[in-house]
């Protein structure tokens, strides 16, 4: 009797180091080495094609040999579709056409009709043609799926582009004098448990992860509220993932736990910490909070914190999205955020190519909503504005200067 189970494991074992000939050389090998019945046996076990084992066979019994880097004889196998059905390419592209996108003459085209749709066009049409074949034949056209982009940003603010040339050129100062400047957001907030989570990672073959069906948030572990702020001098990310309100005395934490534990080693005789952030969420420019607690930060550092707000509508443009966040999101795709402690391990074994390192700690302390702060708070904030739009860029000063 074939012990088809070893045959099947033989192949596995030596699958990835088979070209096309050596396969099926392999293939036939195996069959005439079991006698009656192994070529069956072989194409139970290991899915290669009766034929294929056949001509394996053939190709030994005769002792063929073929020209250096050759896996056919000349002529061997399957005639190229644009032979045997000229008039294929031309009904596809005819088909892709009523939805294509972009440019007609642009390198790269796409299409947003599924290869399976456009194979049952196709063979309504006569073609005997399969998905994976109508995949093949787009990408050769120059075509490839593509997911929106969003790239249109509505009605702009008329002084957008010159905010980011003021940025840039006060960030761009604080640097060039050795000051720390940190760009900074709230990540979004992460469901804690086996939820599904976007992306794929490599596991043995049949084995994917078991998640949730549904999304409800767990009662016990609940969310998480990611903080990061990225060091534009070193390459560097702290994240801060809190487990309660995602409020500005959190965002405020965030930075001081910065500062206390690697600011202050970095930038031993800082003066100035410069803040890029966004207009909106817990560190808007008109979050009354914001301003209250980073004048608490500045007289417990004695730094001059000087804040510069990216306009409404262009919080991409923050360093922290794609320097920071973008990699954090790649280093745990596919893997379910199982716990606190996970995620919090996940972001600080994030790295990039270009040395990017990432701290992370967890900040189980708790943050009030609604804090109302009084108009003599903000009057006694220490705030001397810009010139140039004082509502985004502004510098508060110790109390004590």
């Amino acid at each position: 009797m074939i012990d088809e189970e070893a045959i099947g494991e033989r192949y596995r074992a030596l699958a990835g180091e088979f070209d096309e000939r050596r396969r099926r050389l392999w293939a036939g090998a195996e069959a005439l080495s079991h006698g009656r019945g192994g070529l069956a046996a072989v194409v139970r076990a290991t899915g290669i094609s009766h034929v294929t084992v056949a001509s394996g066979m053939r190709e030994i019994k005769a002792g063929e040999t073929l020209e250096s880097g050759r896996v056919r004889r000349r002529g061997g196998g399957r005639k190229p579709l644009t032979e045997t059905d000229p008039t294929m390419l031309g009904d596809l592209e005819e088909l892709v056409s009523e939805e294509a996108r972009g440019d007609p003459e642009s390198p790269l085209r796409w299409t947003a009709k599924s290869t399976r749709r456009l194979a049952g066009a196709l063979r309504e049409r006569g073609h005997r043609v399969s998905h994976e074949t109508v995949a093949k034949q787009l990408r050769q056209l120059g075509y490839s799926l593509q997911a929106n982009r969003k790239t249109k940003e509505g009605a702009s603010h008329p002084d957008r582009d010159a905010q980011f040339r003021h940025i840039n050129a006060k960030v761009s100062e604080a640097l060039e004098d050795g000051e720390p400047a940190i760009s900074v957001d709230t990540k979004k907030k992460e469901l804690v448990g086996d939820f599904k989570n976007a992306g794929q990672q490599w596991r043995p073959a049949g084995e994917p992860v078991e998640v949730r069906t549904h999304d409800f948030k767990d009662k016990e572990l609940g969310k998480v509220n990611p903080y990061g702020i990225y060091d534009l001098a070193n390459d560097e990310g702290w994240v801060n993932v809190g487990v309660d309100a995602d409020t500005a005395s959190f965002a405020v934490a965030s930075i001081r736990s910065w500062w206390e534990h690697l600011g202050s080693e970095r930038y031993p005789e800082a003066k100035t910490l410069t803040i890029t952030a966004d207009c909106g969420g817990s560190n808007g420019n008109r979050t009354r909070l914001w301003k209250t607690e980073l004048q608490r930060l500045a007289d417990e550092t004695g730094l001059a914190i000087h804040v510069l707000h990216f306009p409404p509508g262009t919080s991409k443009w923050n360093k922290i999205e794609h320097s920071l966040f973008s990699f954090i999101a790649r280093n745990w795709r596919g893997q379910p955020l199982v716990s606190r402690q996970a995620i919090v391990s996940l972001i600080a074994a994030t790295t990039s190519t270009t040395g990017l390192k990432v701290y992370a700690r967890l900040d189980e302390g708790e943050y009030k909503r609604g804090v109302k702060v009084s108009d003599a708070e903000i009057a006694a904030i220490n705030l001397a504005r810009d010139e140039f739009h004082g509502e985004w860029n502004y510098l508060i000063k110790p109390r004590s200067c």
